[in-house]
């Protein structure tokens, strides 16, 4: 399987319900370093997985929605716990609508999959990996 990765950070403010998240049910801030792979079996046409200014472009489009937002006030998160696992779901979903609507190219129809690893600290992340 043949992969790209790219990446980029957001940063975001929200809070948890539920006595396992501690501390951080209170309101706080949070910096994510975003890795978004794209993988495929073949190489397409001009040989490679995806174009990666592209998909650069696009993750950043993505995370533009998010970033410096409080998602405690996102009403489609309304009543969620938007962990990073939520998270990495939520971002390689909308990638993932990108690659269908042709935004990344022709070449990315023959994306097998899409993971959405987000880093919470230099000792620990969260992924999310979907087929398209």
């Amino acid at each position: 399987m043949f992969s790209v990765t790219v990446r980029d950070h957001i940063m975001v403010a929200h809070s948890f319900r539920g006595e396992v998240f501690g501390p951080a049910q209170s309101l706080h801030g949070a910096t994510f370093v975003v890795d978004a792979t794209f993988r495929r079996a073949e190489l397409d046409a001009d040989n490679i997985v995806v174009d990666i200014g592209l998909a650069t472009e696009r993750l950043g489009t993505v995370l533009a929605d998010l970033n410096y937002r409080n998602l405690d006030e996102v009403p489609e998160f309304a009543g969620v716990n938007t962990s990073t696992e939520f998270l990495a779901k939520v971002i390689a979903d909308r990638l993932a609508g990108h690659v269908h609507a042709g935004d990344l190219g022709e070449g990315a129809h023959g994306l097998a999959s899409i993971s959405v690893t987000l880093h919470e600290s230099h000792v620990a992340s969260a992924g999310y990996e979907r087929d398209l």
